[in-house]
């Protein structure tokens, strides 16, 4: 492995200006405009669109370019750079906080939302900086959202390598196939925790770091019908962590970042301290089967099953996870795909927590009642966001929410349905459309007096426009009607281009 990596790093030096710099760089520019009533923009319109978008009312502008990789070739390399600019509209968040008070809220004016760089050698690749990345395991553009790395919030910074695609396992004759890959990141996200935090009760997490890592098996994709199965782990650790309670920082605890915390969070061990393992830990056990029929449409079941402990890992919360059906149709057509989901995370342990392992010498050692759940959650770190978004699935309200400046998941004990369309009925004009029904019982912690529910929409056209290649034009318009995100409407229209350059032609 450490050959590999070497002759990965000499090949990049040495060929960074060859022939290989004449192959077409992909540019692109996104105008946006939208509009609308709420204290946030719509649902779907935030969801699932790597927090490039949140705000009501906004005039966008979406910059980038990159150079793809060619995976024909055995050492090949790739690099990508993407800013957002523009002006929107601000949020008001609240603070009890006498010191605090009331104050407005928006993004930056200007921000890199992309800068990336990656080299391939064989069947490995190596990639550093931000870059935006999809579930592998479910439709980016239909599904709700994997539920640890769905494409939602802004990518963490990291390095992370792994297989570039599914590989051969030797001596299965093609029959089994892997992938799997592994990351270091930093979050860079203290400033919003810094003005958007209460200061009045809670913790807050600064300079924390991020370790994900996969695998995946895989039955040969040649056959009708195909397994693909592992699992996803995902772990958040180091940093400065800050205890506020009734408007008086209590105490600051400094977490381990050190080489022993980067093993740790790769391997897990019970280290006596922050409850049982160092670091937020949490993860899924996914599974997708699909059958190829005859005419060559797919049908796809698959269950994401999540976990924050070993009752999760153990199957042991009900029904629990995200469950999905999936059709993808051979040929365009008015229907090309469709998703059908149901998700639920309400099976979760209640809110009374008692081990006898957790207080040596206890006289009460016959009794045990392990419980206290709360997906995303966490009492030393940060909840799974990033930058007030979620880095699992957002059907479970995220941070950037709460106005009162409470940073952690506050209706973790949901459940719910998503229905995802796309088609292309017409040469040139395509669709999207996104519905889904949930209803929330609060957490454990802070139970909601009563239930909330909501319903959310989107539907969006996309027309290419043929005079002039590599231009569309796209509007969309969402909603929510109900108590957990209130009654929101909104729209957008994109203008966009594609185009490719050459900056090496001989």
């Amino acid at each position: 492995m450490c050959k590999i990596l070497k002759s990965i790093f000499i090949g990049s030096a040495a060929l960074a200006f060859s022939a290989d710099a004449a192959e077409p760089i992909e540019y692109r520019a996104d105008a946006l405009f939208g509009v609308g009533n709420g204290d946030l923009t719509p649902y779907y319109m935030s969801a699932n669109r790597f927090g490039k978008l949140t705000q009501t009312n906004n005039a966008q502008l979406d910059l980038g370019f990159n150079r793809d990789m060619d995976l024909t070739k055995r050492f090949t390399w790739s690099y990508g750079i993407e800013f957002i600019t523009g002006a929107t509209s601000s949020t008001e968040y609240t603070s009890r906080n006498e010191n605090i008070g009331n104050h407005s809220e928006r993004p930056a004016a200007i921000w890199l939302q992309q800068l990336y760089g990656e080299i391939k050698y064989r069947c490995l690749y190596l990639s550093a900086g931000v870059k935006d990345r999809v579930s592998p395991m479910l439709n980016f553009n239909l599904s709700s959202g994997d539920v640890i790395q769905s494409g939602n919030s802004r990518s963490v910074p990291q390095v992370r390598m792994g297989f570039i695609d599914f590989q051969d396992i030797p001596l299965t004759k093609h029959f089994l196939q892997i992938q799997g890959e592994f990351s270091y990141g930093k979050f860079m996200d203290k400033k919003w925790y810094e003005n958007h935090f209460n200061y009045y009760t809670g913790h807050y997490n600064t300079g924390g770091l991020y370790h994900y890592k996969r695998v995946y098996f895989r039955t040969n994709p040649d056959k009708p019908f195909s397994a693909t199965f592992g699992g996803q782990f995902a772990c958040l650790f180091g940093g400065d962590t800050q205890y506020w309670s009734k408007g008086k920082l209590t105490k600051v605890v400094k977490n381990a970042s050190d080489l022993d915390a980067f093993w740790q969070a790769m391997l897990p061990r019970d280290t006596g301290t922050e409850g049982y393992m160092q670091g937020q830990s949490l993860g899924s056990w996914d599974i997708n089967l699909r059958y190829r029929l005859k005419n060559g449409a797919q049908i796809k079941g698959y269950l994401q099953n999540l976990w924050e402990d070993g009752s999760g890992m153990g199957k042991l919360n009900g029904f629990d996870g995200l469950w999905g059906l999936e059709y993808v149709a051979p040929n365009k057509g008015i229907i090309s795909g469709a998703v059908l989901e149901y998700i639920q995370m309400t099976d979760q342990a209640g809110p009374l927590h008692w081990d006898p392992e957790d207080e040596k010498g206890t006289s009460l050692s016959q009794f045990q009642a392990t419980g206290g759940d709360n997906y995303y959650n966490n009492g030393f770190y940060n909840s799974y966001s990033y930058f007030g978004k979620s880095i699992g699935t957002p059907f479970s309200k995220e941070p950037i929410y709460n106005l009162d400046g409470d940073v952690s998941y506050l209706n973790t004990r949901v459940k719910g349905f998503h229905i995802g369309l796309s088609g292309d009925p017409v040469q040139n004009l395509s669709y999207r459309l996104l519905c889904s029904w949930r209803k929330s019982w609060g957490t454990y912690t802070k139970p909601l007096l009563h239930t909330q529910e909501c319903t959310s929409f989107l539907i969006e056209a996309k027309y290419d426009i043929k005079a002039v290649k590599g231009l569309s034009v796209k509007g969309e318009f969402a909603a929510d009607f109900g108590r957990l995100y209130g009654n929101n409407v909104g729209g957008a229209v994109t203008i966009s281009y594609r185009g490719l350059m050459n900056l090496f032609n001989k």
